[in-house]
């Protein structure tokens, strides 16, 4: 059942709403017919000085990191403004969230969903039953949500806000994160990513409570809780992997949470509860992008800033200089599509609201065009995300070690699954030998062993420590571990 308001920029909206800390979110359906979302902005806060600005930074930055190959994040198609109101535009489903399947989400006032928090001095998400997320759905909600994160991590940005109401679960039963940056945009701070982790960690004991039911698997979900508030996300991850075996069936599924998850279609839900702050009808022709539009090169040095403002285009007008300029097929697809009728009459009206929504159309077949260019592009060429380090682990024998030891220091080293060449050393305190190696990393792996082979003669008691060094790519990371031969 479509929203009185009918929709915002091509994308229909449905009676299934729910509340964030950010604003109002809605189902909605895109142009090609999909399953789409929309936020609408709580104008109290997108109204407050600099923070519409953020807001379009940040979702900048996500496209980048999507079209860079960066997966499990909700792709946004755009962010809209329609008067004193702002959109952002999903090119994806936002619901079942985690804390849908897990039916467990503490209600706020207004009967929408709390801001389930896992961050540091959020408000706290306490489950209260088990809902309908199997041990091997947990385990893989947990497994993606992590590798997301190391993903963002190595490219230099944080989720800051990671509960489950923030875990989006799709058909398929993969886990995607939405809201990425935006709860930091609003109020103007950067999270660093010990507190994605801590995040992490308190989704993993909330879903430890949540399969009471199977101790072995709660176990393990607590163990990767204390792992990754301890050691970090790389380390969490690992061990839910190597513990896989707690699981029922000993393997990481998808296919409950699956069932679960399209068992929960938000289309199939009760009817919604009314708006806080309820927008009125918007003209049509009063919406524009606060992203950039397609085809046009940045501003160069002395224009406008990137997102400082929105773009309009009249017929032929250049935005920067305001000179008459030749309108490029994009800026008029983009243009055309955000159109209302200025005609009167009931017949004019319907057959301008017709050629709408096929621009509309016709805009979404041209991004998805380009779109499939670029990736074509990316694969032919070799092309992915530029390799980077995400975390460094060095482990050593705990046990003292006796005379004439073999000893065997482990060192892990995790990327962001790009391909090419990593520069490393080992060194070791007793001696002045420096072991360097060069590992190749592929596209399908993240995590490599660099195994370091330690001999130690002489009758003495010494500690042993074994240091390893990533060189390049940069930054210089290390990590270091000790252990005690006596003889």
């Amino acid at each position: 059942m479509e929203n009185a308001r009918d929709g915002i920029a091509g994308f229909r909206l449905t009676e299934h709403t729910w509340i964030t800390e950010v604003g109002n979110w809605i189902d909605a359906i895109s142009p090609d017919g999909r399953r789409a979302g929309a936020l609408l902005f709580d104008p109290r806060v997108v109204g407050l000085p600099g923070v519409r600005d953020r807001v379009v930074a940040a979702v900048m930055t996500d496209q980048r990191l999507v079209l860079g190959g960066l997966g499990g994040l909700i792709p946004v198609a755009d962010v809209v403004a329609a008067g004193e109101q702002v959109w952002l535009l999903t090119a994806q489903a936002v619901s079942p969230t985690l804390a849908d399947l897990l039916g467990s989400a503490s209600a706020d006032p207004t009967g929408g969903t709390a801001a389930h928090g896992a961050a540091p001095g959020g408000p706290a998400w306490t489950p209260y039953g088990t809902g309908s997320v199997d041990p091997g759905g947990a385990a893989s909600v947990l497994l993606e949500t992590a590798q997301t994160l190391l993903a963002l991590h190595a490219s230099g940005v944080t989720h800051g806000s990671l509960h489950p109401g923030t875990v989006v679960i799709a058909a398929d039963g993969g886990a995607l994160l939405s809201e990425r940056g935006l709860s930091d945009a609003i109020r103007g701070q950067v999270s660093p990513p010990a507190r994605d982790a801590e995040s992490w960690a308190a989704l993993a004991r909330g879903l430890a409570a949540s399969t009471r039911d199977a101790p072995a698997a709660a176990q393990l979900f607590e163990r990767a809780a204390a792992t990754a508030t301890t050691h970090g996300l790389a380390a969490a991850r690992d061990a839910l992997l190597a513990g896989r075996g707690a699981l029922p069936g000993g393997t990481i599924s998808r296919e409950r949470l699956a069932q679960a998850a399209r068992g929960r279609s938000a289309f199939a839900q009760a009817p919604p509860r009314a708006l806080p702050y309820p927008p009125e009808p918007v003209d049509e022709g009063d919406i524009v992008t606060l992203l950039h539009v397609p085809g046009r090169s940045p501003a160069p040095h002395g224009g406008p800033a990137q997102g400082a403002a929105p773009m309009r285009f009249g017929p032929g007008v250049d935005v920067d200089t305001h000179q008459q300029r030749t309108e490029t097929p994009a800026e008029r697809i983009w243009r055309e599509g955000r159109e209302e009728p200025t005609v009167h009459g009931a017949r004019a009206v319907r057959a301008s609201r017709a050629r709408r929504r096929r621009t509309v159309l016709a805009a979404a077949l041209f991004a998805v065009i380009i779109a499939g260019a670029i990736l074509a592009w990316l694969r032919l060429g070799g092309g992915g995300p530029d390799l980077a380090v995400a975390s460094v682990d060095v482990a050593a024998p705990k046990k003292t070690q006796g005379c004439d030891s073999a000893v065997v220091v482990t060192g892990t080293i995790v990327t962001n699954g790009g391909a090419g060449e990593i520069q490393y050393e080992w060194r070791k305190n007793l001696d002045k030998e420096v072991v360097k190696q060069t590992l190749r990393t592929t596209s399908d792996r993240t995590s490599y062993q660099v195994p370091l082979r330690w001999t130690l003669k002489g009758k003495s008691t010494v500690k042993a420590t074994a240091t390893l060094r990533i060189l390049s790519p940069g930054p210089v990371r290390s990590d270091k571990a000790s252990f005690t031969y006596k003889c």
